[in-house]
């Protein structure tokens, strides 16, 4: 058996599944009252992993406010990992023509996003002065060495393959972003869609490389205000780029979040992994996810 499928039926057998018979005969055995007495593992840690989770945190100083920078990390690395699996199975559902089963994992997606928002708000006690107390504790790491986050990134189409280099030691990980890499963007499964529904896009861009980021394209731009033109209920495309305009929107909310913080507890000063930090993040933001859903709007 797998380690996956060991795993996955040690769980089973702890968090015990029940029908709602069984609950009500358990309620009513118990008086009300929350069961106590368990023969094995707590369901819930068995589930959820939480004891797990809270042996993850291992400061590199006695600094009480680095336990708030590394969990907020730990909590952003959950929710990109959380956006990757929604965006996939949105991948899924349109490769399929399900457009109108896509629609909720988007608004997963974005929902997942506004929270990986809110995320900051842990951090917004910090000073320069404050992350400098455990700063040179980090060395050269720094958030740009997110693996996930780069997976999220490639998904919505910003792609630089040499972003990949600082993983090649991690042979597993390496492999893995060089498939997402190598595989369609979310965007480049919207355009093959929009082709598939009788809106003329060019050969060459629905059969370019997608390993190199989608420049934008003017028939792109025309296929989306003829989209937006029909404002019916049964125009499922127009929900799907209302949708996606929401995960566009909250994926740059976070950026500018990012750069917020920057500014906040370093200024301008030169990026822990090695970039120009703050001077980085701005030129990075230039690069728009889906940009032909917001230039079709200047025409519509």
């Amino acid at each position: 058996m797998k380690q996956t499928d060991l795993r996955a039926s040690t769980v089973a057998t702890a968090v015990r599944p029940a029908t709602p018979r069984q609950r009500e005969v358990r309620a009513a055995r118990n008086g009300g009252e929350p069961t106590l007495e368990f023969t094995e593992r707590v369901p819930y840690d068995a589930y959820v992993h939480a004891s797990t989770l809270h042996r993850l945190q291992q400061p590199l100083s006695t600094d009480p406010g680095e336990m708030s920078f590394l969990m907020v990390s730990q909590i952003m690395e959950l929710y990109f990992g959380l956006t990757c699996y929604e965006l996939r199975e949105v991948q899924r559902c349109l490769r399929a023509d399900r457009v109108w089963e896509a629609l909720a994992p988007l608004r997963r997606a974005a929902l997942h996003l506004e929270g990986l928002n809110a995320a900051w708000k842990g951090l917004r006690w910090m000073t320069p002065a404050d992350f400098n107390r455990f700063r040179n504790l980090l060395g050269e790491g720094s958030g740009f060495q997110s693996a996930m986050y780069r997976h999220l990134e490639f998904l919505l189409g910003l792609r630089d393959p040499a972003l990949v280099r600082p993983f090649r030691r991690q042979t597993e990980v390496y492999a893995d972003l060089q498939a997402t890499l190598a595989a369609p963007s979310v965007w480049d499964d919207v355009l093959a869609l929009l082709a598939r529904h009788g809106h003329e896009l060019p050969a060459d861009l629905l059969a370019r490389d997608v390993a190199d980021e989608h420049e934008p394209h003017p028939a792109v731009e025309a296929a989306w205000v003829a989209v937006y033109a029909d404002a019916g209920p049964e125009n499922h495309l127009r929900l799907l780029g209302e949708a996606l305009t929401e995960v566009a929107e909250q994926f740059g909310d976070w950026r500018h979040h990012h750069l917020k913080a920057v500014q906040r507890t370093m200024g301008a000063k030169v990026g822990s992994g090695g970039s120009a930090g703050l001077a980085w993040l701005q030129r990075s933001m230039a690069r728009v996810v889906f940009p032909e859903l917001w230039s079709a709007r200047t025409s519509m």
